[in-house]
């Protein structure tokens, strides 16, 4: 007998009947693949416009950075034979308005004639790049943020210093092509001419500058052949190069990570709306039971009517998908609108096909998996026990054929989870994590069950009547607690770490770290900047050190880019890192494997590595590091690994050299300084940069106002994300409530009859539904810690910290929620008259 085509004109009739009880189901489905679906497209719009945009973030077609020094000169040679060059010099100084002060930490950034050779530089006067910033009078031109002209408080005419050099303000800066937004900025944009650099003394042997060469190559050239016979010319080159495949990589593994982690909430998100499809189908077929005994008493197989419900479930969870996917698709649009003055490039809005399809397919794989237990036990048992499932619910589970599906089902989704995360690790951890907090919320929901089973017998009446309600046959119990505990979990845990993170910036950090950081004191300049700090009251403790730059190269003799290393700690092999050399062992870190070497050691070249770094990168003691220093590559060996304190902002480097090998290079010093009154800080620091104008200071205070700034932005757009999954085990329990509205309904009128007042039947459900969640809040709480101070003390190696406020704010979100929906939905039954319903039975 062929039962699909029946099968498929029974559902349209079932269909006929309207969405009742699938309301829940609807919305639960939707949300989770609207968040997939949004976060997909709206990754795919911003790598888009990040790959649209390359060539002008990028300056051209390469760009290659050096950082101490120029390109030598036969390498600079060969660039300009190759194509179109432009070059800049970037680093941090301090500006100065001529009147004296005020003075700004400032972003310089000093260009060539050419610059820019991609995109425009736009100015707020007519004129043009060149014009600005050329010679007049003897004064060379600047052009500037207009937040610098705020600090210094001067206007376009003024004239300003930098270092030793007198500039005059041209004009202010309103789109810089090459510029994106970097987290570690400090200061404004000042941009002057490469020729007035020398006039301000600032670049000088071992002084923290970037030397950048942008290349536009002719058209005709191999670009991938290029670099591979770049790289062979010039493998001592020391310059990173980048091209238009990796022209931010900085940015792509920010999209990524930010990419994988909402992708995972709305997973969450859908995880929890699961639960929902799982109870709205089992509602749905609990009022089905008549029709589908039935079919069996007219000789309807099993698999017919199993087919039938299958398809009016998928094509339920067709539109449920289609209306999360037109949400969803709507996200590069919204980005677009809200975000487009936060982002250096064009965010396109366009329709993006393959994470459309992708939050399509979990949200149609979503729906099947969580039906096919409910649909498998209700068409696969007898007509007789269905007539009499009112009064004798339907238990059991389904046979091995729908349980294969399911775990079919189940496989595919694990399988296209983990194969489409940029983290596959990270993902199957939160597969994992996913798994064992299902099984730890059921097997909380059987104990909140088994509790209220034994709880005795209250006196008062309301209170005992609310305890049966807990663990009745059909309760609501499971599937509530596991939905809204799962989103309250997600919840708490983001808000403890986010709260112990802000502990960190606005407390503990503060207690320790020094007032400031100075950079670019030349060894020369070392006695005279003691001298200006210590003929300052208040002034703390002062620490010093020599700093040079150095990128890794190789691993025990492997090019580091063909080593594969702990994606946390990649970063260690983007760029240049400071090194420094020191006989005795640095404040704020411990020695935990090898030892330290004497004070007056003379041997071969021995560095000291950060331990949780070396971990990472799967080295220890003995191994050895090549690094490129100033041109030359320097071969170590790892003679110890420190624990190092980084909350402190101490004086600490990932690599300390013992003496004799770091001493001849170019290098500059480095202070630290603690003040015992803020009050003073700008005496300090404008004592310090009057007299020795090269010297940069870096206000800690304001780089921790930008990292609370930076840390509460993130983490409301964090919690709003994270607010999704809580908003899926709402509608979970709104779908709860709403399965078991015949019964509440059956039970009010029951209780009427009885004699029980509006007022006593309403206490009774208000208890029943606050204690299921304040349970469901004390377990949220518990997963929730224990998760955030894993995440805290063994991700982030911080101090963790309980706060009170978080936990009681959960306890009342889960009270509200849970007795708000139970008073809706109590209210609603009281409002039945009890006689149709006592003539209907």
């Amino acid at each position: 007998m062929r039962t699909g085509p029946l099968a498929l004109r029974l559902a349209r009739r079932e269909l006929r009947t309207g969405l009742k009880g699938f309301r829940i189901f609807l919305a639960c489905l939707a949300l989770g693949v609207a968040a997939i679906a949004a976060v997909g497209s709206v990754s795919s719009a911003m790598m888009s416009g990040l790959e649209g945009d390359a060539r002008r973030i990028l300056g051209g077609d390469v760009a290659l950075r050096i950082v101490h020094r120029p390109a030598e000169p036969e390498a600079l040679s060969y660039l300009r034979e190759s194509g179109e060059v432009s070059t800049v010099v970037s680093m941090r100084a301090m500006a100065r308005s001529e009147a004296g002060g005020d003075n700004s930490l400032v972003e310089l950034k000093a260009v060539d004639d050419l610059y820019p050779l991609v995109g425009i530089l736009a100015l707020d006067r007519d004129v043009t790049l060149e014009q600005a910033l050329e010679p007049r009078g003897g004064v060379y031109g600047a052009v500037a943020d207009a937040s610098l002209a705020e600090r210094l408080n001067i206007a376009v005419g003024d004239r300003l210093r930098l270092g030793e050099a007198t500039l005059e303000l041209r004009a202010l800066i309103t789109a810089e092509p090459d510029r994106l937004v970097n987290f570690a900025s400090f200061g404004p944009r000042l941009m002057i001419s490469d020729a007035a650099v020398a006039e301000t003394g600032l670049v000088q042997v071992g002084s923290m500058v970037r030397h950048y060469y942008r290349i536009v190559l002719p058209t005709s050239t191999d670009r991938n052949a290029w670099l591979a016979d770049l790289e062979q010319r010039f493998p001592d080159a020391g310059w990173r190069v980048s091209s238009l495949e990796n022209a931010t990589p900085g940015y792509d593994n920010f999209v990524n990570r930010v990419t994988l982690f909402l992708t995972l909430v709305g997973m969450t998100a859908l995880l929890v709306g699961g639960v929902g499809v799982a109870m709205a189908v089992r509602s749905y077929l609990d009022g089905k039971t008549e029709t589908v005994a039935t079919l069996k008493c007219l000789g309807a197989p099993s698999r017919l009517v199993f087919r039938t419900y299958l398809i009016v479930v998928c094509m339920l969870a067709a539109v449920g998908t289609a209306i999360g996917l037109v949400v969803g698709a709507l996200g590069p649009l919204a980005v677009a609108k809200l975000a487009a003055p936060l982002l250096p490039f064009d965010v396109p809005v366009a329709i993006y096909p393959v994470p459309l399809a992708l939050a399509a397919l979990f949200g149609m794989l979503t729906a099947v998996a969580f039906s096919l237990w409910s649909l498998g036990r209700a068409c696969d048992v007898k007509a007789a026990q269905l007539f009499r499932s009112a009064i004798s619910p339907l238990g059991g589970r389904p046979r091995l054929p729908y349980l294969i599906g399911l775990a079919l089902a189940i496989g595919t989704l694990v399988a296209l989870a983990i194969a489409t995360a940029t983290d596959p690790w990270l993902a199957t951890w939160f597969i994992l994590g996913s798994i064992g907090a299902i099984a730890l919320f059921l097997a909380a929901s059987w104990v909140i069950m088994t509790v209220a089973r034994k709880a005795g017998r209250p006196r008062d009446p309301e209170l005992r009547m609310a305890l049966a309600n807990l663990y009745r046959p059909g309760a609501p119990t499971p599937g509530v607690v596991l939905a809204l505990g799962l989103g309250l979990t997600v919840l708490v845990t983001i808000a403890l770490i986010q709260a112990n993170l802000s502990r960190q910036v606005d407390e503990r950090i503060p207690e320790v770290a020094p007032a400031y950081f100075f950079i670019d004191i030349q060894p020369h300049q070392e006695a005279r900047f003691l001298e200006i700090l210590r003929g300052i009251d208040g002034v703390g403790e002062i620490q010093t050190t020599p700093m040079v730059r150095g990128r890794i190269t190789k691993i025990n003799g492997v090019p580091a880019d063909e080593v594969t290393i702990d994606p946390d700690v990649s970063w260690v092999l983007r760029g240049d890192r400071g090194l420094t050399y020191s006989a005795t062992p640095p404040e704020n870190s411990e020695v935990v494997a090898g030892s330290w070497w004497p004070a007056d050691y003379a041997g071969p070249p021995l560095v000291s590595f950060d331990v949780n770094i070396a971990k990472g990168m799967g080295i220890g003691i003995g191994d050895s590091i090549t690094l490129n220093i100033v041109g030359r590559p320097i071969t170590v060996e790892v003679g110890n690994l420190r624990k190092i304190d980084w909350g402190s902002l101490g004086m600490n480097f990932t690599f300390v050299f013992a003496p004799g090998t770091l001493e001849a290079a170019p290098h500059s010093v480095i202070a630290t300084v603690h003040v015992d009154d803020p009050a003073l800080e700008a005496e300090v620091q404008r004592a310090v940069t009057d007299a020795l104008p090269n010297v940069t200071a870096i206000r800690v205070k304001d780089a921790l106002d930008g990292a609370s700034r930076i840390l509460t932005a993130v983490s409301v757009a964090v919690r709003a994300t994270a607010a999704v999954t809580l908003v899926a085990g709402t509608l979970v329990l709104a779908g709860a409530i709403a399965a078991g509205h015949a019964r509440r309904v059956r039970d009010a009128v029951i209780l009427k009859v009885l004699g029980a007042t509006r007022r006593r039947i309403v206490k009774t459900y208000l208890l029943e539904y606050g204690l299921l969640g304040l349970a469901t809040a004390a377990i949220a709480s518990l997963v929730g810690s224990l998760a955030a101070a894993a995440v805290v003390v063994e991700v982030m190696r911080g101090d963790f910290v309980l706060p009170p406020g978080v936990l009681a704010l959960t306890a009342l979100l889960a009270m509200g929620i849970t007795v708000s929906f139970g008073f809706v939905g109590t209210w609603r039954a009281l409002g039945q008259r009890p006689a149709p319903m006592l003539r209907n039975e």
